[in-house]
């Protein structure tokens, strides 16, 4: 037998061996692509999991991609308006983190903190992109022109000792991480469609109570600069709307509104006060009245139920009285509405 005729006839006498062997290899190269395309699955679900349980809140914040709220009293028993305000926000911003800094929690010794924390919680438990975290002052104000303030300044003998830490905390934590802050009288109601933004309170005040800002904006340093360097804590709101109207009077004018379009502060869109205060502080009373008909508030994002009126008058919500406040909880906090079984709450 030729050589060539040998190597056809042991060539064919392989061909079922190379076959089998051509299986096994294409099962093999299968079965790799099963194990890493699961796995692959598999790890683009772990980051929800470990955000929830990481205790760093840079790593949820950064990057201004959060909503930020802030408890600055030693209070752990959120009332039900802060309760309302912290869910209808998780509820209008589903996809975005909602991030409430408290001081008097404490710090908790674990990898599972978030899941821990939330326990303390059970209304708001229920919301997966809510998270919380300890407020700690000395570390928020670390490398901002507020730690030496801070150092020195004496709670004690300080009138607005509790605004006026809110109104501190607010800038540093938008310095620090960007994205939007929230005070906790404010019921969300649709989004807000702008990164970076500022609204009147009225014509001539700009708000410190809701603003988006990127991470280390140049207008919220000169906020901060402008706080320590003509504090005064015997002022009521003199480090916090009227803070934001004297910087937005320095860095551009302050806008003009035309009927009720906004304005703009540079390249930062300016809310006419319809936006985010339909109901003025002089009105303030009507939330927790009845109304003959429910305004839909089509022209704004959110409301604002000035609680420290509503506080100093020890204001109410009682259950099916029907006022307009109740009729916020049921649109816009409906978890929180059902967990009250008290008449006679009071939204301190």
């Amino acid at each position: 037998m030729s050589f060539y005729n040998r190597l056809i006839y042991n060539m064919a006498n392989m061909l079922p061996c190379l076959k089998l062997l051509t299986f096994l290899v294409l099962c093999a190269a299968l079965g790799y692509l099963y194990k890493a395309r699961k796995y692959t699955h598999r790890t683009c679900l772990l980051p929800k999991t470990e955000i929830r349980n990481v205790a760093d809140s840079y790593d949820i914040l950064g990057g201004g991609k959060g909503i930020i709220l802030l408890e600055v009293s030693d209070r752990m028993n959120p009332p039900p308006l802060v309760l309302c305000s912290i869910e209808s926000i998780a509820r209008v911003y589903p996809e975005r983190p909602v991030v409430f800094f408290m001081k008097g929690l404490p710090d908790i010794e674990s990898g599972d903190y978030q899941t821990q924390a939330r326990k303390r919680f059970p209304v708001l438990s229920s919301f997966e992109n809510i998270y919380f975290f300890p407020l700690r002052m000395d570390e928020l104000y670390a490398d901002t022109p507020f730690l030496p303030w801070y150092k020195k300044v004496d709670p004690a003998k300080e009138r607005y000792w509790i605004h006026v830490s809110a109104d501190g905390c607010r800038l540093a934590a938008m310095w620090k991480y960007g994205g939007i802050y929230m005070d906790t009288d404010v019921i969300a109601m649709r989004p807000i469609p702008y990164k970076n933004f500022l609204a009147a309170e009225t014509g001539d005040c700009c708000s410190n109570s809701v603003f988006g800002l990127d991470p280390r904006h140049n207008f919220t340093w000169q906020c901060m600069e402008d706080f320590v360097e003509s504090y005064r804590g015997d002022l009521w709101a003199h480090q916090g709307p009227q803070l934001f109207t004297r910087i937005m009077k320095k860095t551009c004018g302050m806008p003009t509104f035309k009927e009720e379009e906004d304005a703009s502060c540079g390249n930062i869109p300016y809310f006419h006060p319809q936006r985010l205060y339909p109901i003025l502080y002089s009105s303030w009373k009507s939330y927790y009245e009845v109304w003959k008909e429910i305004p839909t508030f089509n022209d704004s994002y959110s409301l604002h139920l000035w609680n420290f009126m509503n506080r100093q008058e020890k204001k109410t919500l009682i259950l099916g009285r029907n006022t307009l406040v109740e009729h916020l909880f049921k649109m816009y906090c409906p978890t929180t509405y059902a967990s009250l079984s008290n008449s006679n709450l009071h939204l301190e």
